[in-house]
């Protein structure tokens, strides 16, 4: 027989949660469920289809977010321009890389790498990493498509 210790994360009092808004937002009901009083911020992002490049345009946290650690939401990861841009926002209000953990369910090996190479001190928890990521989740979720 053969025993194995796990060590993990365990909730701290002062986490909160932020989704990259829209796809980001269907993950904020199971963080609710699991953490009740969890604080969520927002965070829209849009890359522009020609040149992939991320832009900002609507970020609202917790004003003491650079004292917490964060839950990055984002279920579809790809390229991975959207979760750096992100990420920059979050160390711009002053929380340091390391202190942020991205909950993603589907993750390409490019956009994980990408993320890891621009914040080497990130944690990413992703249920699968796969060459090619579904796309169109925020659209099937939310019966936009």
């Amino acid at each position: 027989m053969v025993t194995v210790a796990l060590s993990g994360i365990f909730f701290e009092k002062g986490n909160c949660g932020v989704s990259i808004m829209r796809s980001g937002e269907a993950m904020e009901q199971g963080l609710r469920d699991c953490c009740r009083s969890i604080r969520i911020g927002k965070i829209l992002i849009q890359s522009d289809e020609d040149t992939q490049k991320a832009k900002v345009y609507y970020a609202k946290f917790p004003p003491d977010i650079s004292r917490r650690k964060v839950l990055l939401m984002y279920p579809i990861l790809s390229t991975g321009n959207t979760v750096i841009e992100a990420v920059r926002v979050l160390t711009e209000h002053g929380l340091q890389p390391k202190h942020i953990i991205l909950l993603s369910l589907f993750s390409t090996p490019h956009g994980a790498k990408s993320i890891i190479q621009e914040f080497p001190e990130i944690t990413i928890l992703t249920t699968e990493v796969h060459p090619v990521a579904p796309t169109h989740f925020g659209q099937r979720y939310f019966g936009t498509d």
